[in-house]
């Protein structure tokens, strides 16, 4: 069995119960079938630290981008995140997007520029989008269109929307990530979206040291229990954990398609 983490955050790791060893995490990851990782950037100050491991492991790529959230860091403009993108381990731009939980209303101008900017060289490069969304699907899903997001396509990692939204984003192109969220009691509506997505289009991801699955909530997240999110789609479409590796990972390689070059 061939899992792949399709989001995660390496650098951010709680390490403490291996020594303080990166490897000791990732060797946790294969050991649960977890066999290849998507390091995600959040901001440039810290793209050093996401890009280290991707360039010492094969079974980890990376990303260039800043979060929504990320304000008081470098913002950079279109061709910085183009130039950035220039490497090899490199595979995606984001992650990106629109945030409003934390942001009021009336002050979202910055987020929307810097969300075109991540699209605009994202259709440059040919990497595709990696796509953050909260309380914000309306604007993320405008901009996708106006910027011809559909041209590069992407993934809404995290996805935590109804099926209606989901629908709009599979409309444009985009795959749908599910993470440790779709395995809590509360999340009726997202299980149903789990339910129903195409197999063709639906990837897993721990977002991890973030959001980790039942039975560990609370707890900090490893790219290990990405085998927990996959079990519970498993469940909810009726099907085996085997089969639902086979699909998200062949979906993650045909998304990431130079991520396939650093595994073979």
């Amino acid at each position: 069995m061939f899992l792949v983490d399709s989001h995660c955050h390496l650098d951010r790791l709680d390490l403490k119960p291996f020594d303080n060893q990166l490897d000791g995490a990732l060797e946790y990851a294969r050991e649960q079938g977890v066999d290849y990782m998507l390091c995600v950037c959040i901001n440039l100050e810290h793209l050093e630290d996401v890009l280290e491991p991707a360039r010492k492991y094969d079974f980890i790529s990376a990303s260039v981008g800043v979060h929504p959230n990320e304000r008081e860091g470098q913002d950079p403009d279109v061709d910085e995140l183009v130039r950035l993108a220039d490497n090899e381990n490199v595979v995606a731009i984001g992650e990106t997007g629109l945030d409003y939980f934390r942001t009021k209303k009336d002050d979202t101008d910055w987020q929307q520029a810097r969300f075109r900017n991540h699209i605009q060289a994202a259709r440059i490069t040919g990497k595709p989008l990696i796509v953050h969304m909260r309380e914000a699907s309306e604007d993320t899903l405008r901009i996708l269109e106006e910027e011809r997001a559909g041209e590069v396509g992407g993934v809404m990692h995290c996805f935590v929307e109804d099926r209606a939204i989901a629908r709009r984003a599979l409309d444009l192109g985009f795959y749908i990530s599910f993470s440790g969220i779709v395995t809590f009691n509360s999340a009726q509506e997202l299980k149903e979206v789990a339910r129903e997505v195409p197999e063709d289009r639906m990837l897993v991801e721990t977002d991890s040291p973030y959001l980790a699955p039942v039975p560990y909530r609370g707890k900090s997240n490893q790219p290990a229990y990405v085998r927990e999110v996959a079990e519970c789609i498993a469940a909810l479409r009726n099907d085996s954990l085997e089969n639902i590796a086979r699909l998200t990972t062949r979906n993650f390689f045909d998304l990431f398609p130079l991520a396939g070059t650093r595994s073979s």
